[in-house]
């Protein structure tokens, strides 16, 4: 921070101090204490969407998108010298917000509790610039099902619950949404850049929040504050301080970084870069990577997938998350950042433990490299107890070469069945050499049966995640048959 700058954030238009305010407050608690009480807690860890405002990020161009995201999470420091709208923002009674008009007029709100933070994840999505691409799009009856006339993406919607409504006339609020107005500001405001990044310390009682400027500064704050709590979207860490009472007397907010903020491709590989959120990646990928399109959808909710990034999924070490099953099939490199450079580590050797890596305590995740060319055949299997928002059970991730029916290579990544994500090495040997046939799929779903070490727990039994890992290759077997018009 530039010394005499000032610490703020523009909220709903007008410029509002942070001084004051202990590092471990939430944006949400701030909001409220601002006196802006349409946002709720419901859950306190990003699961219930009550919370939610709109942040203006990068729209990957010039320009700037309305990002719905969990206030619950975010530290309030991690916003200075940004733009926030919150419902109150949006509209008044008097002037309704065209999201709020549909929302009273369709029934979509009964106690009103979680009316604010759907009001702000539908803004995003009506906001969203190629929405109206996507209502030129819509035909189907499944179309139709996911994505209205007007192209809303009710995905948009999967972080947000309500109790009491029913989800029909929140549905049907949103498909009634039209364009936005011409003299509409905030859709005005889109063609501007957001705002940048700017270098923040803020202490109190609790501790320190400081975001560095570039790579170099923050590798200097962790060589300076050994054990220093490294937060990027704040979706994992938010909810240890919000469930459990974590503090740290120093965090490091690496979430702007703009060395951990690129994509980069080449005829070697993908490097995506470590701080760019999820929905950044699924927009700037593009499709590029098959596997990974399969797994977005998947993990939590449009509302997570704003803020969870790639480095904070794989530094965390969860041994149930669900983007590391993919990255090992792909053989994924990860790239730690030092004072003495880069090293890259293959991802399947990244992790020595339960949460432990071989990641030194001066090394950042600056980001993940993925070889090409890619494997043609590829599936990702979740299970969990329901579609969107929740954690998994089993996780399994296959990349194949099928060559005239024949396993030359067989990658396959393995999520809840041990103490950290692992690969089918077996299970891979069993395919690899073989006929692409039921006969061989049969025999190795048997070898994987017995990969991992799964356990009891509230979410599945060990037996369970076994008889998941038995069939996950024969579905993926039965489905390329299928597409393939063998047995049809």
């Amino acid at each position: 921070m530039t010394p005499g700058q000032r610490l703020s954030v523009t909220v709903n238009g007008t410029e509002r101090g942070l001084a004051g305010t202990d590092p471990a407050t939430n944006a949400l608690d701030w909001l409220r204490g601002q006196g802006l009480t349409g946002a709720k807690e419901g859950c306190a860890e990003g699961e219930c969407g009550a919370c939610a405002v709109l942040v203006a990020r990068p729209d990957g161009g010039s320009g700037t998108e309305w990002t719905a995201v969990n206030a619950c999470l975010l530290p309030a420091a991690s916003l200075d010298g940004q733009e926030v709208v919150t419902a109150e923002g949006l509209g008044t009674p008097q002037h309704l917000h065209p999201v709020q008009h549909e929302m009273a007029v369709r029934g979509g709100s009964q106690c009103g509790y979680c009316t604010p933070g759907f009001v702000c994840s539908m803004a995003a999505e009506y906001y969203r610039a190629d929405r109206q691409d996507d209502a030129a799009r819509v035909g189907s009856d499944a179309d139709a099902h996911e994505s209205g006339p007007n192209g809303f993406r009710l995905g948009a919607l999967s972080g947000n619950l309500c109790r009491c409504t029913g989800y029909r006339p929140i549905r049907d609020a949103a498909f009634a949404l039209d364009s936005p107005a011409a003299d509409d500001a905030l859709a005005s405001r889109r063609s501007d850049a957001p705002p940048p990044p700017v270098g923040t310390r803020l202490s109190g009682a609790t501790g320190t929040y400081a975001r560095a400027a570039d790579l170099d500064e923050a590798l200097e704050l962790l060589a300076a504050h050994p054990g220093a709590a490294v937060v990027a979207g704040s979706t994992d860490w938010g909810v240890d301080v919000n469930l459990r009472g974590t503090r740290a007397p120093f965090v490091i907010g690496i979430d702007r970084l703009p060395e951990l903020r690129r994509l980069e491709v080449d005829d070697e590989a993908v490097e995506i870069g470590a701080a760019l959120t999820l929905t950044e990646v699924e927009r700037e990928l593009a499709g590029r990577i098959p596997l990974l399109d399969q797994v977005f959808p998947q993990f939590a909710s449009r509302l997570i997938r704003n803020g969870a990034t790639l480095g904070g999924n794989l530094g965390t070490g969860s041994p149930i998350g669900d983007l590391p099953p993919a990255l090992l099939a792909l053989e994924a490199v990860m790239v730690l950042a030092s004072p003495d450079g880069d090293r890259q580590v293959p991802l399947a050797d990244y992790w020595t433990g339960y949460r432990q890596s071989v990641r030194r305590p001066d090394e950042l995740i600056r980001a993940v490299r993925i070889p090409l060319p890619l494997s043609p055949t590829t599936a990702f299997h979740k299970v969990a107890k329901r579609r969107y928002d929740d954690i998994s059970s089993v996780a399994v991730a296959v990349a194949l070469d099928v060559v005239d029916g024949s396993v030359r290579r067989a990658r396959i990544g393995l999520g809840g069945v041990a103490a950290t994500p692992v690969r089918a090495l077996a299970t891979e040997a069993a395919l690899e050499g073989r006929a692409w046939t039921a006969a061989t799929v049969q025999a190795a779903a048997e070898v994987m049966r017995g990969e991992g070490t799964p356990l009891d727990d509230h979410r599945a039994s060990a037996a369970y995640r076994i008889a998941v890992l038995g069939t996950s290759l024969l579905r993926l077997h039965a489905n390329e048959q299928s597409a393939d018009g063998v047995g049809a």
